[in-house]
């Protein structure tokens, strides 16, 4: 997983850095907030704490949406609510092992518009053991539901066979501390296959860097 995000930082910070910021200013992101490239959100779960680093240098489209999702309240009060095991999918033909989360129920189908999906070809990034990356139908379609790997997903990268499409997923970041609390959510029992019975609760998610 470090792999994949080292040796990338350095050299292309400046040209990435303003692509960042255009983004931001794109989908309506103020000044204040355009500043931090390395942005680590904790996440607040009732099993336990989960801190992140988002790749705004590689993935800014979707780094700068997950955060307009985060600076509006979203997430806090969201949901843990499936988590695809080797024993549990409902469909066999392409296993992954991910926990998948949305936004809190009461916002509905409230939300901002679908991204753009930022393939891993052209990021570079991979769907690797504790990798960060969005849920999604068609290739733009990307709102704010994402989910969290366990183990490397390969099947999940461009040209991989989990979406029949074929683009793969748009991974973005990557759990920095509390991979114990993904996998604990990972295990937690399941209803109707997929569904976590009682789903999982985030108390809150914020910025701290």
């Amino acid at each position: 997983m470090n792999k994949g995000y080292r040796g990338r930082r350095f050299f292309i910070a400046p040209l990435a850095i303003g692509v960042f910021v255009c983004v931001v200013v794109a989908l309506g992101v103020t000044a204040t907030e355009q500043a931090p490239i390395l942005v680590r959100v904790l996440m607040e779960t009732e099993l336990g704490e989960i801190e992140i680093e988002l790749n705004t240098l590689n993935a800014p489209v979707t780094s700068a949406n997950f955060l307009r999702y985060l600076d509006a309240g979203y997430y806090t009060g969201g949901r843990f609510h499936r988590s695809a095991r080797l024993d549990n999918q409902v469909r066999d033909d392409v296993l992954i092992e991910v926990i998948q989360a949305g936004t809190n129920p009461e916002f509905g189908r409230q939300g901002f518009p679908p991204i753009a999906l930022e393939r891993t070809r052209d990021t570079g990034l991979k769907h690797l053991d504790g990798t960060l990356s969005m849920a999604r139908g068609g290739p733009d379609t990307a709102r704010a539901s994402f989910f969290i790997c366990i183990g490397d997903q390969p099947s999940l990268d461009f040209g991989g066979a989990r979406n029949a499409d074929g683009q793969g997923f748009a991974a973005f970041g990557r759990v920095v501390r509390g991979m114990e609390v993904v996998r604990q959510i990972h295990q937690s029992p399941t209803l109707e296959r997929e569904n976590l019975a009682p789903p999982i609760v985030i108390s809150q998610m914020r910025r701290i860097q």
